[in-house]
């Protein structure tokens, strides 16, 4: 009688034992889990905070102020993430960030050029200081009705990387 009651609290200490190490292993799997619904979701957070950087200027007038900085965004963005230079607008399968300048020209057809500084011109330099210039054209300080030169603003984001990948200005 005494062997059978010390095999049933064994047997009783096994069970516990398992109890607790399934237990363990549930609290386990279920705290990495949400651990990495959390990530995933600072991941989307930081996401949409990069680029709402862009979409807050989307579908809406901007002046040549506007564009330089969405431009320096962008060049950072480019240099951050050690971009090669590109020659033709991205195609969103990658970080890098195209911000396209278009404009009438003197037969009133839209001539583009890229503005993320040190990208894709010729010089390998942009001059803001003549972007604004030339927007300040038709400013004069004693005629309040003339102001700068509004531009419409379309964003792209990418399907691939669901980044920002493409910022398009055209004059109106």
């Amino acid at each position: 009688m005494e062997n059978a009651s010390r095999a049933l609290l064994m047997a009783a200490s096994v069970l516990i034992g398992i109890l607790i190490l399934s237990l363990a292993v549930y609290l386990f799997v279920t705290f990495g889990a949400s651990s990495a619904e959390v990530h995933k979701q600072i991941e989307v957070d930081k996401l949409n905070e990069f680029n709402t950087q862009f979409t807050i200027y989307d579908c809406k007038k901007v002046n040549i102020y506007d564009i330089i900085t969405i431009a320096n965004i962008a060049t950072d963005n480019n240099i951050y993430y050690e971009m090669p230079k590109k020659v033709a607008a991205t195609d969103g399968k990658d970080y890098y960030i195209s911000v396209i300048f278009k404009e009438l020209d003197d037969l009133g057809i839209h001539k583009s050029i890229y503005i993320e500084k040190g990208y894709n011109n010729n010089n390998n330099v942009v001059d803001y200081n003549e972007m604004i210039s030339k927007s300040l054209e038709n400013v004069d300080g004693s005629d309040t009705k003339k102001a700068l030169k509004q531009y419409k603003c379309e964003v792209d984001i990418s399907e691939t990387t669901h980044r920002v990948y493409k910022i398009t200005f055209t004059n109106i």
